[in-house]
């Protein structure tokens, strides 16, 4: 993967937006690429950077490729359901003094506009997967609020006081926020593509 996926990209038209069973995936084909094939994640799509001159066999391999390498990386950055309820429990005890105990902690896949939900009645919590990747301090902020809702259900004064002893939860909100504005933005490719369909 390309540490900076917006080099060497003087790119002819992209060739669209298709699926996978990964989700959207776009391609984009550069006249400057001469041998190497990078991908990065955007959101809810991947970006799959390949030379001009490749065929659309070669295209196809790549993608798959790529699509694998992509959810290898992400599998071993994202802790599993056992190692969320272990932190789960750390953060309880260390920022609410072990008051917050969750029956469930578990990564969820069905949660776009979300961060976190947790249902107090159930004692569950369940992260959205859109939070692979990001950094340690900004997922440990999505899961103390939501050990925080099993305490106390709304947002009011009494809620936002338990969060007060985490001492990055503006910086995580803010880090949440701009993530939030990004995938607000126009993309002026997808409108293009959106609009040729």
């Amino acid at each position: 993967m390309s540490a900076d996926p917006a080099s060497n990209l003087a790119s002819q038209p992209s060739r669209g937006l298709r699926t996978s069973a990964a989700g959207a995936v776009e391609v984009r084909r550069s006249a400057r690429r001469r041998r190497t094939v990078s991908a990065y994640r955007d959101g809810d799509r991947t970006v799959v950077l390949i030379p001009a001159r490749m065929s659309a066999a070669e295209e196809q391999r790549w993608v798959a490729v790529m699509l694998e390498k992509l959810a290898a990386q992400e599998s071993r950055r994202m802790p599993g359901d056992d190692e969320l309820a272990a932190r789960a429990e750390r953060l309880s005890e260390q920022y609410l003094h072990g008051h917050a105990v969750p029956d469930t902690v578990r990564w969820v896949t069905n949660q776009n506009s979300r961060w976190g939900s947790c249902t107090p009645a159930e004692g569950s919590i369940r992260l959205s997967h859109r939070l692979r990747g990001m950094p340690e301090y900004v997922i440990d902020y999505v899961l103390l609020h939501e050990l925080a809702h099993l305490l106390v259900p709304g947002h009011g004064p009494r809620f936002w006081k338990l969060l007060e002893s985490y001492p990055r939860t503006e910086r995580a909100r803010g880090y949440l926020e701009g993530v939030d504005a990004v995938d607000r933005l126009p993309d002026p490719q997808r409108d293009l593509d959106t609009a040729r369909e």
